[in-house]
C-alpha cells in the first residue's frame, strides 16, 4: 500500500508518519511531497488564488498516478482534493473532510479548533456542509495568536496553547474537539485520554486505509 501525502509544511511529515505508525501501517507506507510555497502564496494573498489551485490540482494528479491513494494534508487547500477526486481512479482523501465526518457523528455537538485564519472558510463550509447532512451542530474558533508560534517554530508553546484551548471547551457543550489543521496534532499528547481532541492525521489515513481495504 502506498499513500501519497502532499504537505505544506515540513513538520507534518514526521506528524503523519507518527500517525500511520499508530495505525499500524508497514513502514514506507507513505510518500511525502512538501510544497510550503503554497500556503505562504495564499497568506500572502489572503485568498487561495487560481494559480495555486492550479498547481495543487496538478501535483494531486501527478500522485495518484504513482499512488494507490493520495492524501491531502492541508485544510486551506482542500478543495482542490475536491475537483480532482472525481477525476481520477483512486481515493483522494481531503484531511478535513474526513476529520468532519469523523467528528460530526449524527446528534453530537463539536468544536473545531484551527489555528490559522486561512482555513476558517473554506473548512467551515465543509463542516457545515456534513453537520447539516449528520443533524449535528458545531463551532469553528479560530485559537488566537498561535499561528505565529508556529511560523517561528515554537512546537513546545504551540501545542501548549492548543491543550488549554481544548481544556476551555470543557464547559461549553462540546461531545467532540476537533484540531482542523494537520500541525495541531501533537497537542492531543499533552492531554489525558478523557479529553483527546480527534486528528486530521488519524482520521486521514484511517479513511485512505478504509477506501483501500473496503472488506
Amino acid at each position: 500500500m502506498k499513500i501519497a501525502c502532499l504537505h505544506t509544511a515540513q513538520s507534518n511529515v514526521a506528524v503523519f508518519e507518527a500517525a500511520a505508525e499508530d495505525l499500524g501501517l508497514a513502514a514506507a507506507s507513505l510518500h511525502h511531497v512538501v510544497r510550503a510555497d503554497l500556503l505562504a502564496a495564499v497568506e500572502r494573498a489572503r485568498v487561495v488564488a487560481d494559480d495555486v489551485k492550479r498547481a495543487t490540482v496538478s501535483l494531486l494528479l501527478d500522485l495518484a498516478e504513482e499512488a494507490d491513494a493520495v492524501v491531502l494534508t492541508c485544510s486551506t487547500l482542500g478543495l482542490a482534493a475536491e475537483a480532482v477526486r472525481e477525476v481520477v481512479n483512486v481515493p483522494v482523501i481531503r484531511a478535513d473532510r474526513a476529520l468532519a465526518e469523523q467528528a460530526l457523528v449524527e446528534g453530537r455537538h463539536v468544536i473545531a479548533l484551527c489555528a490559522s485564519a486561512t482555513t476558517l472558510a473554506p473548512t467551515s463550509a465543509l463542516f457545515s456542509e456534513i453537520a447539516e447532512r449528520r443533524g449535528a451542530s458545531f463551532e469553528m474558533r479560530l485559537v488566537p495568536g498561535i499561528w505565529e508560534l508556529f511560523r517561528a517554530g515554537d512546537m513546545m508553546g504551540y501545542f501548549r496553547r492548543i491543550a488549554e484551548a481544548v481544556q476551555d471547551t470543557a464547559s461549553d457543550g462540546a461531545v467532540r474537539v476537533a484540531l482542523v489543521q494537520a500541525s495541531m496534532a501533537g497537542a492531543a499528547s499533552l492531554l489525558d485520554n478523557r479529553q483527546r481532541p480527534l486528528t486530521s492525521p488519524s482520521a486521514a489515513l484511517a479513511e485512505a486505509v478504509r477506501q483501500l481495504r473496503p472488506h
